[in-house]
């Protein structure tokens, strides 16, 4: 598990990057900046559940663009270290929290680390999705894209069943 888990943290870091970029070309439009906040927000926030510490910013952060990419630099960096450090033992430890609502709650470090890795996800695809419709073109970010080394093929492609 850990292996794959190392792998979906460099495509997080990978899709964070390309969706940042995508909404500077965007123009920096508001929604989508608040998701993609949130996507860095949340992703600092679980790190110091798993850390034992207090965050340094919200789950739903109010941050420009330019601090997001600050931040998400951080959240690269630091999963890094983090799953370099780990092994399975690791994963299993338990890790006590109170979530943004106030209720306490304890779940494994592997528990935590796939959630924050299909949370990113998700919410990039709101991001991509309310690029388009702003008129700009989100940038790919699928898993499969990260370990090709290129992009899915997309309806505007005419290659469909791919």
């Amino acid at each position: 598990m850990l292996e794959h888990l190392r792998k979906l943290f460099a495509h997080l870091a990978w899709a964070d990057a390309h969706a940042l970029q995508s909404l500077r070309e965007a123009g920096d439009p508001a929604t989508p900046r608040e998701i993609f906040a949130h996507i860095v927000g949340a992703e600092l926030v679980w790190l110091a559940r798993i850390e034992g510490r207090k965050a340094e910013v919200k789950v739903w952060p109010e941050l420009s663009l330019y601090q997001c990419g600050i931040h998400a630099g951080k959240v690269r960096e630091a999963y890094d270290r983090l799953l370099r450090g780990l092994d399975d033992g690791g994963l299993a430890r338990e890790v006590p929290y109170v979530n943004s609502a106030g209720n306490p709650f304890t779940n494994t470090v592997g528990d935590i680390l796939l959630h924050v890795a299909l949370h990113g996800s998700y919410h990039r695809g709101q991001v991509a999705t309310l690029v388009r419709q702003g008129g700009a073109v989100p940038a790919p970010t699928d898993y499969i894209g990260f370990v090709r080394g290129a992009p899915a093929a997309t309806r505007m492609d005419g290659a469909e069943q791919r």
